[in-house]
């Protein structure tokens, strides 16, 4: 079952970030800008701000959001599995999620003009 990655297409470093999977990688995952995008507010059944704060995954019907988002995609990327399992170590896990948190509501203030944006 491919993995679907919803992403904000519309941010640089978003943007940088899985493009630069997306070159990597083969079939494994379905890569879903959000900008905008009504279908991808259906699936994931967040709102569009919800959806632009963080990256979100589903995988295997659950949804996953924030750092266990990238934990999801490295671990289905040989070159980055290994950072997958470090990342996932309980302490290493909550510095992770802490800084991710802290980076991702930086780029939500800059890009949350897309907000109110029509559709």
């Amino acid at each position: 079952m491919i993995t679907k990655v919803f992403y904000n297409h519309s941010c640089s470093i978003c943007k940088t970030e899985i493009d630069h999977y997306k070159k990597i990688t083969k079939d494994e995952f379905d890569f879903i800008d959000i900008t905008n995008n009504h279908d991808a507010r259906v699936s994931t059944n967040l709102d569009k701000a919800s959806l632009l704060r963080r990256m979100h995954v589903i995988e295997n019907g659950t949804l996953y959001s924030g750092a266990k988002a990238f934990l999801i995609v490295w671990s289905k990327i040989p070159r980055y599995r290994i950072l997958s399992k470090i990342f996932s170590l309980p302490v290493i896990f909550t510095a992770f999620h802490l800084l991710y948190e802290v980076i991702a509501y930086c780029l939500f203030l800059k890009n949350k003009d897309q907000l109110t944006n029509k559709e």
